[in-house]
């Protein structure tokens, strides 16, 4: 299995595991919490048969990735995402985020510019800044993200089940687009991330991206349903106008945060037509 080197810890290598398949114009897969690459499984296929290069990859502490103590933010993931980008030598590269993928995008774009970078895509977006501040009234008050930190530290099988039953809206689609095995599938993948990565990432959420968003200079498609649970429409993708130039918009009528799952040809399709 190929892996890529990215840092270290005392006396281990921290490596993030991917994969990289086809030719063409290279398009990077940014997987969500608590998942890894393999969540866009329904995604790849049909990007290969349309003559694309496909990488994706396990972020650090999740999937076949080392599952270090540190490393936790935006910073560290975005230059993880360099050292992948530079290891490969991609160039023209379509980045494509899904939930906290999103946040590499845009702090990617943000920090390092965009060069190797072709466009983005924000599917289920987490920027532009979901905390609450005296500069961001509608943002979400700190103590809900204290409270789920809380939860995943005492019991952080049941935070992955009761987060995962979210990220699907399971109690409405259960039976539909999401079946009981493709369920499973996903808590077979959270259940792969480190108890660290698990806990540390939900502080991440609180990342201010507004001054990344604005500093983008590549054309965004930002994907989202409208009834997503997890990360609400009004308080992300309906704000992103207001910090990026250009900017166009995909509504999924009745999708959850898991749209790459549960909506798979929609995205697919809108992926497939934002492309170069």
């Amino acid at each position: 299995m190929p892996y890529v080197k990215v840092g270290q810890e005392n006396s281990g290598s921290v490596e993030l595991y991917y994969e990289d398949h086809g030719s063409g114009r290279p398009v990077v897969l940014i997987h969500g919490y608590p998942l890894s690459g393999r969540a866009w499984d329904r995604q790849v296929p049909a990007l290969l048969d349309d003559g694309y290069r496909v990488i994706t990859y396990d972020r650090r502490g999740f999937g076949n990735s080392s599952r270090p103590t540190t490393g936790y933010d935006y910073d560290t993931f975005a230059t993880d995402l360099r050292v992948l980008l530079d290891t490969l030598d991609l160039r023209d590269v379509t980045l494509v985020g899904h939930s906290m993928g999103t946040g590499e995008v845009s702090r990617y774009l943000g920090r390092f510019g965009s060069a190797r970078i072709a466009s983005g895509v924000l599917v289920s977006p987490i920027p532009p800044f979901l905390l609450q501040t005296p500069d961001n009234a509608d943002g979400v008050p700190a103590s809900v993200f204290d409270g789920f930190i809380d939860a995943a530290r005492k019991d952080t099988p049941a935070w992955m089940k009761g987060f995962l039953g979210n990220f699907y809206n399971f109690d409405k689609l259960r039976g539909t687009s999401v079946s009981d095995e493709a369920f499973q599938t996903s808590w077979n993948l959270a259940v792969t991330a480190s108890a660290t990565a698990a806990v540390a990432c939900i502080s991440t959420w609180e990342t201010d991206f507004r001054p990344d968003l604005s500093a983008i200079d590549v054309p965004i498609l930002a994907i989202h349903g409208d009834d997503d649970q997890v990360l609400p429409i009004s308080k992300t993708t309906e704000r992103l106008p207001a910090f990026v130039k250009d900017l166009d918009t995909v509504v999924i009528e009745g999708g959850p945060h898991a749209i790459p799952w549960t909506h798979a040809e929609q995205v697919t399709s809108a992926l497939l037509k934002s492309l170069p």
